[in-house]
């Protein structure tokens, strides 16, 4: 693959004649028989080529019935990271997007017969020949597999994602590995993501700064819909919702359906256009608020020019980076600043700001803001400045001389709290304990720093697969540990409070503050 055939016999003949002969009778088979097994697999009744989309040739027509089987035969013998030869003869020979419609067709057929394991080729199919299409139709079958006692699946159709390897598919295993439900889930798509990073020589939270994609937007983030006899420019507000104007400027409530008078091609494909953009800046958006909110509390930070190229100059996140405040740090200096409409900088007295090349940026938190907070949130009301996420007027909380003393969170023990609500802290880096005797989960944990863990005792805890099945729960003990881990039955706490940093204790009590709120 690499050097090709004459160096492959150059170091061959080192070993003597006889070993090049052996080589050169290798190089000289055909891959497409060659690369096939004893036994050839045999194709179950569902995938019938007369229930399955067509494929279609580019030189026009499709493939008979007997060539779709061949082409079932093809993909049969494929496995993952072992794909046959002769699906390339395929591939090249047909279309893209009929090959997808095939692949999510023969998906399809394959989960209606039960999803037999002897024929999961149907399910890795889709990551040789689908697209971006199959990826927004994949994913939420993913994330139900494991509540529907198929996790093994899910974990394959992972690999799947990766196989397609487009900026969407990893957009979507992104979001897997960053919020589903399912803890092992989860972590294996977050061990697939750093696979990928690894192999680009980034860090996952890297990677994830440069899986957005711009959709094709203009520089100032949006886009015109033509129907040919209309134009429409769609916008997107501080959560990426998007905002339809007419020619006119006018705000309409949708895009409207196309009319007899509009181009009969160009605006059924516009509106189709639209459609899958708003699925895909919908997937994107949640993400990326929550992505820069955790940045916020995690204190993380990018290079000026990493600031520059993946936020302030990208059509869509350029959207929510000029809503907040950030941090430029340089020779030990701390500036405040914002994103103007023209991408400039301006600080709190909105005078320019130039951004030195080895300055670092983050996003600022009001406890960093100090005495500038109110100047600032003045400067946002005057400006209608609607922000992603709280940011300027989120609530700061801090312990108290002697919970920072103290090895427990005693204000919180002792309070009551229903299971649903307690739950929604798994939005917010929130984990729940391993399934104990009976299948409870006695606690909850989220990680603070490296080796330090806040972890509340819960009781009687949580019943897997029946969450509300033991009813409110009860917060027996607050304290910080080393581990997430096993804390059942628990009665040492090893860590006091003093020294934790301001911003990661004011965000854990306005969590359990929230929660505990009556």
């Amino acid at each position: 693959a690499h050097g090709g055939r004459a160096s492959v016999l150059e170091a061959a003949s080192g070993c003597g004649q006889e070993a090049v002969g052996i080589v050169e009778e290798l190089l000289s088979a055909d891959p497409l028989e060659s690369a096939l097994p004893a036994r050839m697999p045999a194709i179950g009744a569902w995938a019938d080529p007369a229930l399955l989309p067509q494929i279609l040739l580019k030189e026009g027509g499709a493939l008979p019935a007997d060539a779709v089987r061949h082409a079932l035969t093809l993909l049969a013998l494929s496995k993952p990271g072992e794909v046959y030869p002769g699906l390339d003869v395929l591939t090249e020979t047909c279309t893209a997007d009929s090959l997808a419609t095939f692949a999510w067709g023969l998906f399809e057929q394959w989960r209606l017969a039960g999803m037999p394991a002897k024929e999961s080729w149907a399910l890795h199919a889709l990551g040789r020949l689908g697209d971006d299409e199959t990826v927004r139709r994949l994913t939420p079958v993913l994330r139900a597999w494991p509540g529907e006692g198929a996790h093994h699946r899910a974990v394959e159709g992972l690999n799947v994602l990766a196989t397609i390897g487009t900026d969407v598919a990893l957009l979507h295993l992104h979001g897997i590995a960053q919020r589903v439900p399912f803890k092992a889930l989860k972590v294996r798509a977050q061990e697939k993501i750093a696979e990928v990073a690894e192999g680009l020589g980034l860090t996952s939270e890297q990677l994830g700064d440069r899986l957005v994609p711009d959709f094709g937007l203009d520089a100032d983030g949006s886009t015109v819909i033509d129907y040919g006899t209309r134009r429409f420019t769609v916008g997107f507000d501080e959560q990426l919702r998007p905002y339809v104007r007419d020619a006119d400027g006018k705000p309409r409530k949708a895009l409207p359906a196309p009319a007899a008078k509009d181009d009969p091609e160009l605006a059924p494909a516009e509106r189709k256009r639209f459609a899958a953009l708003k699925k895909d800046v919908r997937t994107v958006a949640s993400d990326q608020v929550r992505r820069l909110e955790a940045a916020m509390v995690g204190g993380r930070s990018w290079t000026a020019a990493e600031f520059q190229g993946l936020f302030v100059a990208h059509p869509l996140l350029w959207h929510l980076v000029r809503r907040l405040v950030w941090l430029c740090e340089a020779d030990g200096e701390v500036t405040a600043f914002r994103v103007a409409e023209d991408r400039t900088f301006a600080d709190v007295g909105d005078d320019e700001l130039t951004l030195p090349q080895e300055a670092s940026v983050r996003v600022a938190h009001p406890l960093h803001l100090g005495e500038e907070l109110g100047a600032w949130s003045e400067l946002f009301a005057d400006y209608e400045i609607l922000q992603p996420f709280p940011q300027l007027g989120r609530a700061v909380h801090a312990l108290t001389e002697e919970e920072a003393a103290s090895n427990r969170l005693a204000r919180f023990e002792g309070a009551t709290t229903p299971v649903g609500k307690l739950l929604g802290l798994t939005k917010r880096g929130w984990e729940r304990g391993e399934p104990q005797d009976a299948g409870v989960e006695r606690w909850f944990s989220r990680r603070v720093d490296d080796g330090r863990y806040l972890v509340i005792d819960l009781d009687p805890g949580i019943p897997v697969g029946w969450v509300d099945g033991l009813g409110d729960q009860t917060f027996r003990a607050v304290w910080l540990d080393h581990s997430p881990g096993d804390h059942y039955p628990r009665r040492d706490y090893p860590l006091r409070f003093n020294g934790l940093e301001p911003v990661i204790a004011s965000e854990l009590l306005a969590d359990l503050t929230e929660v505990t709120a009556k």
